[in-house]
Parts: C-alpha cells; sequence; structure tokens
C-alpha cells in the first residue's frame, strides 16, 4: 500500500490518510439527503428519493474511489450543489408549459455536458476555456450560484414565500401596475414547524461552524432531525413512502434513463451549456486548490499534468453520474477538510468513497431527515460559496458591472445560464471599448467573442425561455 499511494514519499501514513478520508466524508456526507430532496423538489419530481438516494451514494463512491486509485489525488466527488438546484428548476418551470423539460432530458444533458467535457480534456481545450474566461466572471459565477441554492433553500424551508396578493392578477407589465400590488417576495409564517426547524437548523450549523467542528453541516441536519422528532414533525411513514431499504436495492436506480428524442428540445441545449460552464469553472478551482493544500502544486510541472489526469476523472464521472441517475457529478471542495488533516495521496480519497458505499446501506435512516433541515444546509452551503465575492474589483466597472450581473441574474431570474450569458457579453463589451480608449489592461480572448456570440443568438432565436 505504501509503494502503491507513495506515502513515505509525500510524507504521510495509513492512518493519516484513512482519518483524513473519514474527515472528508464527514464535510460532504450530507449530500446524501439534500441531493435527492433537491433532484425530486421534495416529491414534486417523480424521479424517486430511493432511487436518486442510490445514484448519489454510487456515484460519489466509484468515482471518489476511481480518483484515488487512478490519479493518486486526495480529492473526493459527488453530485454537486447548485447544478442540482438548477436542474430541478428548470424541470419545474417547464412543467405546466406544452413542452415540458423532463427529468429524463435533465439527465441527458448531463450525460452529453460530460462527453463534451471528455472531448474538451483530451483535446486541452479545456485548458484552454479556463484561461478565456476572467478571474472576475469564474469568481462571480460561484457567487451566483451560492444566493441560487440559497433561494432555492428559502423557498423549501417555507422561510421565503413568492407571489402576489392573493386572488390578484398583475395587470400590464408597467412599473406604476407593479407598485400597487404587495411584495412579490414575502417572509414566511414563524408559526409554521417547517419554517421553525429551518431555523433551529440554521443556528445549529452556525454554532458548530462557529466552534469549528467538523462536519457541522452534517451534524447540524442530524441534530435539527431530532429535535423534529421532539417536536413530532418527523413523518416516519416517509421510509415506505421512499421505499428506502436497509439492503440497497439497485433495481431501483434510474440507470441510463435518457430521453433522446427530447433533444431536440428548445431548452435541453441551455441546460447542457450550463451544466458545462459551471463545471468547468467549479472543478478547475476546485482540484487547484486542493492540490496546492495537498503540496502537489510545488512541482508545477508534474502538478499541473495531475490535474490534468484528475479533470478526465471527473469528466468521466459526469457522465457516469448522469447514467446513475443523478445531476452533474463532481469534485468536492469539502475535501480541503481531509488535507487539512493530513491527507496528501489517493488513499484519502478511496476512504471517502468506501464510505459513500456503506452508506448505502443507512437508507432508511436519510429518509428520516425533513425537508426543513436539509434546507438549512442549502442556505449555509451559499454562504461558504459567497465568500468568492472578495476576489471580485467592485471599483473597476469594467470588472464590475458584468460580475454584478452575473451574480443577480441567476437567482433573481431562477435561472444560471442567464447569469453566465448576461456576465460574458457585457464583459466583453466593456473591456473591448476601455481598450479602445487606450486602456489595454482587459485581456478579451478570442474564445470570449465567440461565447458572445454564440450566447447572443441563442437569444435572438431560442429566446429566454427553456
Amino acid at each position: 500500500m505504501d509503494r502503491f499511494f507513495k506515502l513515505k514519499q509525500n510524507g504521510t501514513t495509513i492512518r493519516t490518510e484513512i482519518m483524513a478520508g473519514i474527515t472528508t466524508f464527514m464535510a460532504m456526507a450530507y449530500i446524501l439527503t439534500v441531493n435527492p430532496n433537491t433532484l425530486t423538489a421534495f416529491g414534486r419530481i417523480d424521479m424517486g428519493w430511493y432511487s436518486v438516494f442510490l445514484a448519489t451514494a454510487l456515484a460519489a463512491g466509484i468515482f471518489t474511489i476511481a480518483m484515488g486509485l487512478f490519479i493518486n489525488f486526495p480529492v473526493a466527488l459527488a453530485p454537486g450543489m447548485g447544478l442540482n438546484a438548477y436542474f430541478a428548476s428548470v424541470v419545474l418551470s417547464s412543467a405546466s408549459t406544452d413542452k415540458p423539460f423532463t427529468w429524463e432530458m435533465g439527465l441527458t444533458a448531463v450525460f452529453i455536458s460530460g462527453l463534451i467535457f471528455i472531448l474538451l480534456t483530451v483535446t486541452k481545450i479545456r485548458q484552454m476555456l479556463l484561461d478565456a474566461i476572467p478571474d472576475s466572471l469564474k469568481h462571480a459565477i460561484t457567487v451566483g450560484i451560492g444566493l441560487f441554492v440559497t433561494i432555492v433553500g428559502l423557498k423549501n424551508s417555507g422561510l421565503m414565500t413568492v407571489g402576489v396578493e392573493a386572488g390578484s392578477d398583475i395587470p400590464a407589465n408597467t412599473y406604476t401596475d407593479v407598485l400597487s400590488f404587495e411584495t412579490v417576495i414575502h417572509l414566511g409564517s414563524l408559526q409554521n414547524t417547517d419554517v421553525q426547524l429551518a431555523i433551529i437548523g440554521l443556528l445549529l450549523i452556525g454554532v458548530l461552524m462557529v466552534l469549528n467542528v467538523r462536519g457541522a453541516i452534517l451534524f447540524g441536519i442530524l441534530g435539527t432531525t431530532v429535535i423534529a422528532m421532539l417536536m413530532g414533525a418527523v413523518d416516519f411513514n416517509s421510509i415506505s413512502a421512499s421505499q428506502a431499504k436497509w439492503v440497497p436495492d439497485f433495481s431501483e436506480i434510474n440507470f441510463v434513463k435518457f430521453d433522446w428524442e427530447g433533444i431536440a428540445h428548445t431548452g435541453i441545449i441551455s441546460a447542457i451549456v450550463t451544466f458545462t460552464f459551471v463545471e468547468l469553472f467549479d472543478t478547475f478551482g476546485t482540484l487547484v486548490g486542493t492540490a496546492t493544500r495537498a503540496g502537489i502544486m510545488k512541482d508545477p510541472v508534474e502538478g499541473k499534468k495531475r490535474v490534468g489526469k484528475a479533470m478526465l476523472v471527473d469528466a468521466v464521472a459526469v457522465t457516469g453520474g448522469a447514467m446513475l441517475g443523478t445531476s452533474t457529478t463532481t469534485a468536492y471542495v469539502e475535501s480541503t477538510a481531509g488535507v487539512a488533516q493530513g491527507g496528501r495521496t489517493g488513499l484519502t480519497a478511496v476512504t471517502t468513497g468506501v464510505c459513500f458505499l456503506l452508506a448505502l446501506f443507512l437508507a432508511p435512516v436519510v429518509a428520516l431527515i425533513p425537508g426543513s433541515a436539509t434546507a438549512a444546509a442549502l442556505i449555509v452551503v451559499g454562504v461558504l460559496m459567497l465568500q468568492s465575492i472578495r476576489e471580485i474589483d467592485f471599483q473597476d466597472m469594467v470588472v464590475a458591472i458584468p460580475a454584478f450581473l452575473t451574480i443577480t441574474m441567476m437567482p433573481f431570474t431562477y435561472n444560471i445560464a442567464n447569469g453566465i450569458s448576461f456576465g460574458i457579453v457585457f464583459y466583453v463589451v466593456l473591456a473591448t471599448i476601455a481598450n479602445l480608449r487606450g486602456n489595454n489592461k482587459y485581456k478579451v480572448h478570442w474564445l470570449m467573442w465567440v461565447l458572445a456570440v454564440l450566447i447572443i443568438l441563442r437569444y435572438i432565436f431560442l429566446g429566454s425561455q427553456g
């Protein structure tokens, strides 16, 4: 084992690596309950809670182990936050239309984006795209997704309600007409048990984080569940309703449930682009950041080579996760928790992956966790993602305006793709104008022009829906 994982060479031991792997698992185990609730929209999307749970545990287990065995990298993978919420929002928003975007179409879009990733990684174009997008937009995308995830958590918990005055219809879309109605966004009723539990969950997770407790989000969810049981707010029938089993029943998996006939749906193009863009930036930052903390980047040449190989495993994980029946599987920033514990090799990742596979036998326990507890976790994840805003220079309008539009358009239009699109187009225009005035400090890569043109054509010919 020492020879395979190069433990001595990396200054670590088997015990250290195993403890680091368990730490990483504790830090990201919340995804086991959050992802099934998010993708099924708490029962409003008929993917099947247990089916998504199986897909989540399997995808995280299999591809995290693969990262450890083939790349010797201490990075764990699992279905990503933000994109799972986007997946559900697209399906729900089109449910009542003439051409609904089904969850099968969503899995198809994820699968195709994975194939694109494999192609981009093998041809080295992926690295070129990462150089083309300015850092300010990369950080803005992370922040925007954080706010998007927060709104999902607020809505699911009942802390935020959306709608106009009961029984009213908004007339012509004018400023004065809108002002004559009540606020569109309201604070939920504090007498509601779900709202109360969400607040308790936020407090628990917040306190645990302040105390630097490892796995604060997971323990906060579990603590909220115990309190919910004491309040009589846990539905024990949820176990049978979700058909969760102590012994994994793999026949329940939504295996290769793709809808190739729906490939012509206008929404699938937007979904593919969104899955691809977000995963592109998210993975790069996570892999490089984790590699740097683990000391892998001390040798820049070898470090970049290993990050490139890790990107290929990540790309395969996207397609594999879609085949299992879950949204985009990606590298997790929580991997740094294990690195902080001394994890330096793939043995850390293998340990984390094994923990996820063992979690397959805990489905009934996970099914008891109330939605308000996972909603609180979503809100806190939003807090963590918002930290990237400090990397954006809001004193520079060429940077600030595109970044601001990227951040705000995601939650306010309830669409991640809109934020990315507005950010790219406005950056290209403003940076080009600034450069024409003699200020040549703004780099506008030719690929940014290509993306801007494609985005404009997309809105012209496909519209803003889908």
